[in-house]
């Protein structure tokens, strides 16, 4: 009577890991963490953070909130927060980021779209028009 008790259960992200012998063909959908030190041809769709390792592989579309690469990318890549390139990466194909880094030695040949200063001009935009 004098609080209400909510029943909620504690979000637990997993920390899915792909290992270095194995190869995936397919989409693969989660709420936690990806570690890829195997092969994945396919869709990789998560709220979590995705991370190829040195000898990781993916080919086709990834889309997460933040990412971590190693290894070697190709296809279209949509990251909500931070994209970081290691030395060792190799990205090709179609790269949506909001931030980005990329360390020396890292292989960047991709077309690069950054939303998240769009996204701010467009809001700033919208606003002033509301207000005249």
């Amino acid at each position: 009577m004098f609080s209400e008790k909510k029943d909620k259960q504690p979000q637990v992200l997993e920390r899915n890991i792909i290992g270095k012998n194995t190869s995936i063909v397919g989409d693969v959908i989660s709420e936690g963490d990806f570690r890829i030190d195997g092969k994945v041809e396919g869709t990789i769709k998560t709220n979590g953070r995705v991370v190829i390792g040195q000898s990781g592989s993916v080919s086709g579309k990834i889309d997460c909130n933040n990412a971590d690469i190693e290894g070697k990318f190709s296809g279209k890549l949509a990251v909500n927060s931070l994209l970081t390139l290691k030395a060792t990466a190799t990205i090709s194909g179609d790269v949506i980021i909001s931030k980005l880094s990329v360390e020396p030695g890292a292989e960047f040949n991709a077309t690069c779209a950054m939303k998240g200063s769009v996204k701010e001009l467009n809001n700033g935009q919208a606003k002033q028009e509301k207000t005249a």
